[in-house]
């Protein structure tokens, strides 16, 4: 039964006729496999053996086995590169980070048996057989983070078992439908389309990532695999990891989630700067046919005064759902209101599909046929699919020169008024009646060069797509940010483009697992992630629902409404006067707290922290804390609670420890612990840490208007926290404004230091302080009018806070 309504799901989505050459597809391709894959080797599984000697190398050594040879250097004190039978470092679709100083590393012989390598801060014990242990140094007794089995060779593949720590949270792995802590579960690293719809277990899914964070009350650490072959984890008592080929290559690192994710994003990549407009509320559905609908759409978002920074064009604006063709009878003048949506900061976004349909007539596909740019068959033919246009065929994103022809394609969309470019269905997914939805293993991949085939270049395609857009539209647009969303990708894919957590479905337990989803993709390096408000596919949701999904979503770093045709639509004002009071309540704070979601975003390329980060972001070996994936951390300043249940009006909420101050009732709170807050349907719980200086922006009639909001420290000072500021687009001049809070005999000193060259772009600044009575402020050495309790500032500069019932 359950295959029988997959089948109808699918030809519901892909009409009938893509139904049926689904079929001749899947027969295709396993006829094709059947008949071109290698046979497997013999698996038999071969042991590393005596540990025979070791010699330095450039920070780190070389450990000869009677199995094969482990490289091991140092790139940092807390960071290592390991590889069998090749180097520790080296180039790869992920790695672009190659320029690591030298540290100086110790590699002794021990006394029992075995060697240690030693960094000023860190050890590596290895054994007889190839177990590694990996140790903090301290003043006290050393403390084991890691131990290793060693990697064993079975066949083509290899495998590799690493002990865990009995209560150890492993979180990341990309994006997977499970809770935040992943363990105990199975976890395929396999990019796959699920088909329309999704929920919670299901894996895999489109953006499958071997690089995950172990975080237990000895310590925390990243592992990251640097193979893009299919491979499996079992999570249990200990992980279990396995690959169907590919290098025996990766690395660790050692210290607090933000250095793990610091020291990874070195390595892979950190994310460009996005337009700051991409930080708003994006409007989309599968069904908007026409310009003139999407029109009527824009305006009603303007009367009825809902804040707009996107509107997507979905595959619907496709001449025949031909890629990158926007059929220009239902879309007229595309230019034209493209640059009037600009005007008043709404800007498009179209849908991009790799497959280009299969019609030598199309001049696309003609021209990649000419120059030899398609995926091929073994007999060097393109590989033929199935997908939206009906047959196609897929560019070669892993040959340079298909990479640079695809690029210029993307001036079809940009001098139509494009501004934005969502890949979809870039796992690559196809449409098949059975078996894997992408293409066959034995299609073959120009792979840089090096020649393979879809075993190790399919979890890399998606990330060839978004490199060669990327790149197309930083040189065809330098004063320009480019933005991409992608619904795939592999580990170093923040390089190049956005994630969204694609076809979920609706519901509440999908609500909930939405959170878990994005709070596990920014701990694998996708900082920029968000679902589709409401859910994709399924049943249409409730107006609670949907309310409180808009709620969650309004404070994740991609925040869209999206969902399938056969749905209801879902713009605001669809669910009647009420509920759109309370969602244009949640995309007004959105707009308001713009100042700190761009600083964030500035952050995030600075040091890979994620903007959204769960609750044991600081304090990792808290237990408490750990299993806590109901609600989540924005930056350091905010705690934003969720309501993911039905009917709630109230909820529970674990503090991390310090002071917190409810952002909307005022409320204030003691942590560690759990407490109890209000949240009605027109609430979403935020708190604030004590300490915090909170910039929120007002724009009225053009004028832009700070205000400072100022938390009262819980200690004598605080770091009050960053304000980051440019043009929104570009990459002209910035400026950084840092704010500090001290006591004081009469109260407090706000401390406003700034340095850049952009100008300050606020016509009026105004500080509120929360937390404490403040009869009187003081800025420049004069007094500075207020009303209730907002004072007005003549502009950046330190700030004299009077607090009342402090001694004079």
């Amino acid at each position: 039964m359950r295959n029988l309504l997959e089948t109808l799901h699918g030809i519901r989505l892909a009409g009938l006729g893509n139904a049926l050459r689904a079929v001749r597809y899947a027969r295709l391709r396993d006829r094709l496999d059947a008949r071109h894959l290698p046979a497997e080797p013999p698996r038999e599984t071969r042991p590393r053996g005596r540990l025979r000697s070791a010699q330095p190398a450039q920070g780190g050594a070389r450990f000869h086995y009677d199995g094969g040879e482990l490289a091991v250097r140092f790139l940092a004190p807390d960071f290592l590169a390991l590889a069998w039978d090749g180097p520790p470092l080296a180039a790869s679709a992920a790695v672009v980070g190659l320029d690591w100083p030298e540290v100086p590393a110790t590699l002794a012989s021990e006394p029992e048996g075995g060697w240690s390598l030693a960094s000023p801060s860190h050890e590596l014990r290895l054994a007889e057989g190839g177990v590694l242990e990996l140790w903090q140094k301290s003043a006290g007794p050393a403390r084991l983070l890691r131990r290793e089995q060693p990697v064993l060779r079975h066949g083509s593949g290899w495998s590799q078992i690493v002990e865990l720590e009995r209560e150890a949270a492993v979180v990341g792995l990309g994006e997977r439908a499970a809770r935040l802590n992943l363990r105990p579960g199975s976890y395929r690293f396999w990019n796959r389309d699920p088909g329309g719809k999704y929920g919670p277990g299901d894996d895999p899914l489109y953006l499958c990532l071997p690089v995950y964070l172990t975080l237990g009350s000895g310590g925390a650490c990243l592992a990251f695999y640097d193979n893009p072959w299919d491979g499996r984890l079992e999570l249990g008592e200990r992980a279990e990891l396995a690959f169907a080929g590919g290098p025996a290559r990766w690395y660790l690192a050692a210290g607090s989630p933000a250095r793990l994710l610091e020291l990874y994003t070195e390595l892979t990549g950190r994310v460009p700067l996005p337009p700051r407009w991409a930080l708003g509320y994006q409007q989309s559905q599968w069904g908007y046919r026409t310009q003139a609908e999407m029109r009527r759409i824009a305006e009603e978002f303007r009367r009825r005064d809902l804040p707009l920074s996107a509107l997507y064009l979905d595959a619907d604006y496709l001449r025949g759902y031909r890629t990158l063709t926007p059929d220009l009878r239902r879309y007229p003048s595309l230019p034209a209101w493209a640059g009037e949506l600009r005007e008043r900061g709404v800007h498009l976004v179209a849908s991009v599909n790799p497959g280009i349909k299969r019609e030598r007539r199309f001049e696309l596909y003609a021209e990649a046929l000419r120059l030899g740019l398609f995926c091929r068959r073994p007999d060097g033919r393109p590989m033929p699919g199935v997908c939206w246009p009906g047959w196609a065929a897929w560019v070669d994103f892993t040959e340079p020169r298909a990479r640079e022809w695809w690029g210029r394609q993307y001036d079809r969309l940009l001098d139509l008024g494009i501004d934005g470019f969502w890949h979809d269905m870039n796992e690559p997914a196809l449409f098949s009646a059975a078996g894997d939805p992408s293409l066959p293993l034995c299609t073959r991949h120009a792979l840089e060069g090096r020649g393979g085939d879809h075993r190790e270049a399919h979890n890399q395609y998606g990330l060839g797509m978004n490199r060669a857009a990327f790149e197309a539209l930083r040189a065809r647009q330098p004063q320009r940010r480019p933005y991409i969303l992608s619904r795939s990708g592999w580990a170093g894919g923040q390089r190049y483009a956005w994630t969204w957590t694609g076809d979920m479905r609706t519901g509440w337990d999908n609500l909930r697992q939405s959170l878990a989803t994005v709070l596990g993709l920014g701990l694998s390096g996708y900082p920029f992630a968000g679902p589709d408000v409401g859910g994709f596919s399924g049943e249409p949701p409730s107006t609670e629902l949907f309310i409180r999904w808009f709620q969650l979503a309004s404070f994740l770093p991609f925040f869209r409404t999206h969902s399938a045709w056969y749905l209801p639509r879902r713009e605001p004002w669809e669910f009647g006067p009420q509920a759109e009071a309370i969602l244009r309540k949640a995309l007004q704070l959105r707009y308001r707290l713009l100042p700190c979601w761009y600083t964030l975003a500035w952050q995030a390329g600075l040091s890979g922290a994620p903007p959204v980060r769960p609750l044991c972001w600081a304090d990792p070996g808290s237990a408490e804390l750990r299993a806590a994936d109901d609600a989540f951390l924005l930056g350091d300043a905010l705690l934003v609670a969720p309501v993911l249940e039905a009917g709630a009006t109230r909820r529970q909420v674990r503090l991390p420890p310090g002071q917190w101050h409810e952002l909307e009732s005022g409320g204030h709170h003691a942590g560690p612990g759990l407490v109890e807050l209000d949240a009605p349907l027109n609430r979403i719980p935020v708190l604030a840490r004590a300490g915090s200086v909170l910039p929120v922006e007002r724009v009225e009639s053009g004028r832009r208007a700070l205000e400072l909001i100022s938390f009262r420290p819980a200690s004598a000072d605080a770091d009050g926290g960053l304000l980051y500021s440019d043009a929104g687009d570009g990459y002209g001049p910035h400026r950084l404004d840092r704010f500090g809070l001290a006591r004081t005999l009469e109260g407090w000193s706000l401390s406003w230091t700034s340095e850049g060259g952009y100008p300050w772009p606020y016509d009026e600044v105004s500080l509120e302080p929360r937390g404490f009575i403040a009869p009187q402020v003081r800025a420049g050495g004069a007094e500075v009018p207020g009303r209730g309790g907002r004072f007005v500032l003549p502009g950046p500069g330190p700030v004299t806070i009077t607090e009342e019932g402090s001694p004079a």
